[in-house]
């Protein structure tokens, strides 16, 4: 009898073996998996130098508008022209579309393609762009319209909607820039821009002119370059904080404020003096963009290139601060 429990364990104990080797060789026989590389997909266009992203869906596409850094290698100044847009379906393969707007294209301005934005409203596209006034000294504001996200688009107006001389809280010449443009869901449009000074009004629903006095908007070391977003029951006016510049928000239940101060949203942005966002949101996701100096060797303050990362909005309505990647959107 012990001689057959003895039997009976080696024969267990050698099936044991046996089943473990097979599974050890079943599982040496399984190909590793390779873990696909990261791609660096920021800057977004590399083929160009573009600045001071913005940004609107329309149709599940993205639209992206920028200006054109043109400055030679050994000039240290903007030269910007034009302004270019971009399309994308996925925030990964961007599509360049023809030039849709210039500075000549306005017949009162002198030039400079600075910061614009662009917004839908009644099956027409109006961009707000600054360039430089040709009879009244200082920055301006134009509106161009187009039946098309990508244009062609042309002067609305035929004149300025904002000139420097409309605002008075300072005398530097340049604080008419940067517009920034929302409707709210009362129907009621509003532009903001500013420099050193950030100003907002209301808009007519012919988008064009202005409906109201000109406002003031108190901010922490406001720079320039506000964006003004609304999600959920939250107004959300972001901006370039200090020099060099970083991004810095306030929140408000109403567009007319008091807004609180909640703090740095995007660090600087590398080799890059200005930094100006766009926040949008895609398909459930929300996106950052801005602009660096990364492309090398003769990207900088005044080559700049268009980036874009994720987004994060705490539960409380906060977001999160921006996370800055070479990997971009995959």
């Amino acid at each position: 009898m012990k001689h057959i429990f003895l039997f009976i364990v080696s024969m267990l104990l050698f099936a044991a073996c046996n089943s473990k080797k097979a599974e050890e060789v079943s599982v040496s026989e399984q190909p590793a998996k390779v873990e696909k590389p990261l791609k660096i997909n920021n800057p977004i266009i590399k083929d160009k130098f573009t600045a001071d992203a913005a940004a609107i869906v329309s149709n599940d596409k993205v639209y992206l508008y920028a200006g054109h850094d043109e400055a030679p290698n050994d000039f240290d100044f903007y030269k910007m022209n034009e302004w270019l847009v971009y399309s994308s379906s996925d925030m990964v393969n961007w599509e360049e579309h023809p030039v849709p707007l210039k500075t000549s294209d306005f017949s009162w301005a002198s030039g400079d393609a600075w910061a614009a934005q662009v917004i839908e409203r009644n099956g027409k596209f109006y961009w707000y762009v600054t360039v430089s006034h040709a009879t009244i000294e200082g920055k301006a504001i134009g509106v161009a319209v187009a039946d098309s996200p990508i244009g062609p688009f042309k002067d609305a107006l035929g004149k300025a909607i904002i000139t420097n001389d409309m605002t008075t809280h300072t005398d530097i010449s340049w604080d008419d820039i940067d517009p920034s443009v929302i409707i709210d869901d009362d129907g009621q449009a509003y532009l903001f821009w500013g420099n050193t000074v950030c100003h907002y009004a209301k808009l007519k629903e012919n988008m064009i002119e202005l409906d109201g006095p000109i406002e003031t908007i108190e901010l922490p070391n406001f720079t320039e370059a506000p964006w003004i977003h609304k999600r959920g029951e939250w107004y959300y006016l972001s901006y370039a904080y200090q020099f060099p510049e970083k991004i810095a928000y306030v929140m408000s239940k109403s567009i007319h404020g008091p807004w609180e101060f909640k703090g740095i949203l995007n660090e600087v942005a590398g080799n890059s003096n200005t930094n100006h966002q766009a926040i949008i949101e895609f398909k459930g996701q929300p996106y950052f963009f801005y602009h660096n100096g990364s492309i090398q060797p003769n990207g900088g303050s005044f080559r700049r290139s268009v980036c874009i990362d994720k987004l994060h909005y705490n539960e409380d309505g906060t977001m999160q601060r921006i996370v800055m990647t070479s990997e971009g959107i995959q």
